[in-house]
């Protein structure tokens, strides 16, 4: 299965809409395309106690999981103003639990593209494993 990432980029910027940022004001949406070609979308969600804040690679994730998805193949990530918003360390770990082959997509609509795989990004993932 080929991934589109300008439409990974396009669905992970019209999450970025939605999310709620009123303390950092720095909005992130992310897209997450499984093996069976659906997309899942998520949005930072802040909360005035800052450890309760989500990212929007984690809610897209729990989305999809919650759905009963369990295979994935990429994640566009679309951060604020900026070129290149890769995940944080939280998020790149409770990836890698699903997908440690995970293809990783950022970049703005109409803009650059920056293309990683998780592994990269997270050499050495803690697993119990």
């Amino acid at each position: 299965m080929a991934c589109n990432p300008e439409d990974l980029i396009a669905a992970a910027a019209g999450a970025k809409e939605k999310a709620y940022a009123p303390y950092s004001r720095f909005k992130v949406g992310a897209a997450l395309l499984t093996a069976g070609d659906r997309v899942y979308t998520g949005c930072n969600i802040e909360n005035a106690s800052y450890s309760l804040t989500i990212c929007a690679e984690r809610v897209a994730l729990f989305q999809a999981v919650a759905a009963g998805e369990r295979e994935f193949v990429a994640l566009a990530v679309v951060g604020g103003e900026l070129t290149a918003c890769f995940p944080c360390g939280a998020c790149r770990q409770v990836l890698a639990e699903f997908a440690p082959d995970l293809e990783i997509i950022t970049g703005q609509p109409g803009g650059p593209i920056h293309r990683r795989f998780l592994r990269e990004l997270l050499p050495d993932t803690f697993t119990l494993k």
